[in-house]
């Protein structure tokens, strides 16, 4: 079942970065009783292969991520686990 909040962030990504390849999942369920899910927001995984991340590091293509996300890092998300593509890339990271 996919979450309103799981079609937010869905939805920023794809508009920032037109991506190929979009798999995000809310694994806020996993995380039940953790300090830092007693604020409500989410834990989320998110896999993503666009364009935009061609040339960049690692840590650019996270940054961009999280610039993406904007507001929804201090509303709806508390946590994230990335994993960013170029098109063509390797994907066993």
């Amino acid at each position: 079942m996919t979450s309103d909040r799981q079609r937010l962030v869905e939805n920023t990504l794809r508009a920032a970065f037109e991506p190929t390849e979009l798999l995000v999942r809310d694994q806020s369920h996993l995380h039940i009783g953790h300090p830092g899910a007693g604020d409500g927001r989410g834990h989320f995984d998110i896999k993503i292969t666009a364009p935009a991340f061609s040339g960049a590091s690692r840590i650019q293509r996270h940054r961009m991520v999280y610039d993406a996300l904007g507001d929804l890092l201090e509303t709806d998300i508390h946590a994230l686990k990335i994993r960013a593509f170029s098109p063509g890339e390797s994907q066993s990271g």
